[in-house]
């Protein structure tokens, strides 16, 4: 009637939600990342939750125990960064104090160790290096500051660091009234596919945030040791550096290998090819043989798509968009599944009552 078609309403209705739904992600983008990370921490903790709720009394209150748990945490962060952190922040202080002088394209080039076949192109090879040096010096300064500025901006968003435990610590408290109460709202069918989602989400996040700790904790182990045995500079600084970009998927662990080789050749490193022999076999160990064990359940992405994801993850959010690209990768592949299996069932259901009619 007068030219209003319901259905075409409908699909128009939906389309203007979505596109609100997304603004308002855009808008607060910077509140969702906090409630994002904050996930991730409580999926950190709660293991040891479930083991302080397993042994604790009965009378013992479920937020005293999760309470203790963070307290623990707490402390252990403290006698780490206590016993670690100033070593970090004085091999830091001292890096940040000799890059001039590493970069200086006049002494650069004569630090940088050659094989012994290459001693007689020393020369041509040390010239090629020096014309690459001085035409990437003027690049190079500018991203350093940069970075400082980076740096210097993060550390007065501290408050974060604050706000992401006490999230953490209400999700862990709040998390089965919430689920409860969502699922209370769908009924029967969709409840049931909603329920298999989020248990499949919370196996996906479980191990993934997991795997991603122990791997940066292997990392840390690995490399703080093997360059402390082979006299690499600044060994404890580039561990950390190594440790914390391992939960950056794929590019994070090459950045890391290209700053602690750069750091090393600048630097004028003697024993470079045992260096990066080691580099080539702890990362085949890790990439074959340590990732795979630790992510056997729950993260089941194609490489193909963990790449594209990779990509567009940048593009969208940078850093944060390439730490979020594979969860989300993989979220969305268990919805799909979850969503498109219910379909199947109703769809079975609907031929059954045909048949019996």
């Amino acid at each position: 009637m007068l030219g209003f078609d319901i259905r075409v309403a409908k699909i128009t209705w939906t389309v203007f939600l979505v596109a609100f739904l997304l603004f308002i992600i855009y808008t607060v983008s910077s509140t969702l990342l906090v409630v994002v990370f904050s996930i991730f921490f409580s999926y950190l903790i709660y293991p040891l939750v479930q083991l302080v709720e397993r042994y604790r009394p009965a009378r013992m209150p479920r937020t005293a125990s999760i309470a203790l748990v963070f307290v623990l945490v707490v402390a252990i962060v403290a006698v780490a960064g206590s016993i670690f952190g100033s070593q970090i922040q004085d091999q830091a202080i001292k890096l940040s104090q000799q890059i001039p002088e590493l970069l200086d394209a006049k002494n650069v080039s004569d630090r940088i160790p050659l094989p012994d076949f290459l001693e007689p192109l020393r020369q041509r090879v040390l010239e090629f290096v020096r014309g690459q040096v001085v035409s990437n010096v003027d690049q190079a300064m500018p991203l350093a500051r940069n970075f400082g500025v980076s740096v210097m901006h993060a550390a007065s968003n501290l408050i974060y660091l604050i706000l992401v435990p006490v999230l953490s610590f209400l999700l862990i408290k709040e998390a089965p009234a919430i689920r409860e109460e969502l699922l209370s709202w769908l009924n029967y069918a969709n409840k049931r596919m909603w329920s298999g989602i989020i248990k499949d989400l919370d196996v996906l996040l479980s191990k993934y945030v997991r795997a991603l700790l122990l791997l940066s904790i292997a990392t840390l182990i690995s490399y703080g040791i093997v360059f402390s045995l082979l006299g690499v500079p600044y060994a404890l600084l580039l561990a950390s550096i190594a440790a914390v970009l391992e939960f950056i998927p794929f590019a994070g662990p090459l950045a890391a290998v290209a700053i602690a080789v750069a750091v090393s050749v600048f630097s004028g490193y003697p024993h470079l090819v045992w260096l990066l022999g080691f580099i080539f076999a702890y990362r085949m160990f890790q990439d074959y043989v340590l990732n795979p064990i630790l992510m056997s359940e729950g993260v089941e992405v194609s490489p193909l798509l963990v790449i594209v994801g990779l990509l567009a993850g940048d593009q969208l959010g940078g850093v944060v968009g390439i730490f979020l690209s594979v969860p989300v990768i993989a979220a969305l592949k268990i919805i799909f599944v979850r969503a498109s299996a219910s379909r199947r069932e109703k769809l079975l259901m609907q031929q059954r009552e045909i048949i019996q009619e």
